[in-house]
């Protein structure tokens, strides 16, 4: 099984490391040592197999529980995390008026699945802290196999949340019976990935079919239906977003009244931002420049990757007027910068 796991996470591009090796080492050892593989599930003999896998992003987390869970072939299911709250949500309002329905929502998971999968898992909502915790904790009783991965240890979920205590005493609870593993590494694969997108041909042309298979690519959670985005209780256009990205159009964004309170609130929360559409401007679009030079600085200041697609336009002319041509040199200089593999690596 290790030697099918290792390849599959080759072909996608992972040069298995120590970390790495170890944890899928943990994950197969957690199976009980019955002669069948299914039957080591249904016969429901585990002894805390379970596992939450936390660390920072891109380095391999998905990949490699979505490459371990691929040699089991039993009933199981893989959640987004939003998606699965969105799906528990929907059965409590379908189970409005029951007694204990989030009982009853654990069972009819138990029945149809043997293994859940719950991908970046997050928890940021008062609702979702009062049932999350308890509905995990229901399926491990009930002999369901969880599998979760997250950027944050279980402690640190729910930061400055209402009514984290209560939030914290059902986690610790849970704690008890999942292999709680911090997945160390060096190498974060998602960023290797998008920055190495059209270096070795940078003259060629990104359509938004090759942006959307670069998305598709690298994120799971991708929604191309939503097209706007909404921060401090205002709506702004965007080509799609999810927690891990957020593709904007450098034409219809920043002709938006937009502001670097704004453009805070995308760099703390945005893992990823894609950036197409661009046109050359002049003293006629100081208000565009002026937005986006405002963007790029606080951009640059957290850090927040951005993967450019400029298609021809050279963005070290992309303002060519006067009125902003001293800070238009610092963000020029800086967009340099933000396309090296040194930056977004």
């Amino acid at each position: 099984m290790i030697q099918n796991i290792i390849d599959n996470l080759k072909n996608q591009g992972i040069e298995i490391d120590l970390a790495q090796s170890n944890l899928i080492k943990k994950m197969i050892e957690s199976i009980p040592k019955e002669k069948s593989l299914i039957n080591k599930f249904k016969k429901r003999k585990f002894n805390k197999a379970s596992f939450y896998i936390w660390g920072e992003v891109g380095r391999g987390k998905t990949l490699i529980t979505k490459s371990f869970l691929n040699e089991i072939k039993i009933n199981k299911a893989i959640f987004h995390y939003i998606d699965f709250m969105q799906n528990i949500h929907n059965e409590l309002s379908v189970m409005s008026g029951k007694s204990d329905p989030l009982n009853l929502i654990a069972k009819s998971l138990s029945k149809k699945y043997k293994i859940i999968f719950i991908d970046e898992f997050q928890v940021e909502d008062v609702a979702d802290a009062m049932i999350i915790g308890n509905l995990l904790n229901q399926l491990i009783q009930l002999d369901v196999v969880l599998y979760i991965t997250s950027n944050a240890h279980p402690d640190d979920l729910y930061k400055d949340g209402l009514q984290r205590q209560k939030f914290i005493d059902v986690m610790k609870a849970m704690q008890k019976q999942f292999n709680i593993y911090k997945l160390d590494g060096m190498i974060d694969y998602r960023s290797r990935n998008i920055a190495n997108v059209n270096q070795e041909n940078s003259n060629k042309f990104f359509d938004e079919k090759d942006i959307l298979l670069v998305i598709k690519e690298n994120f799971d959670n991708k929604n191309f239906t939503k097209k706007t985005l909404n921060i401090n209780s205002r709506q702004f256009t965007c080509k799609a977003v999810s927690n891990d990205f957020l593709w904007i159009s450098f034409s219809d964004f920043f002709i938006e009244p937009n502001g670097s309170s704004d453009y805070m609130e995308i760099s703390k929360n945005t893992e990823w931002v894609f950036l197409n559409d661009f046109k050359y401007c002049d003293d006629n679009s100081t208000d565009i420049i002026r937005r986006f030079i405002s963007f790029i600085d606080i951009c640059y200041r957290d850090k927040t990757k951005i993967k450019f697609f400029f298609n021809g336009i050279a963005y070290e002319k992309l303002y060519t007027g006067n009125k902003l041509e001293i800070l238009w040199d610092r963000c020029q200089s800086r967009l340099s910068e933000m396309q090296t593999s040194e930056y977004l690596i």
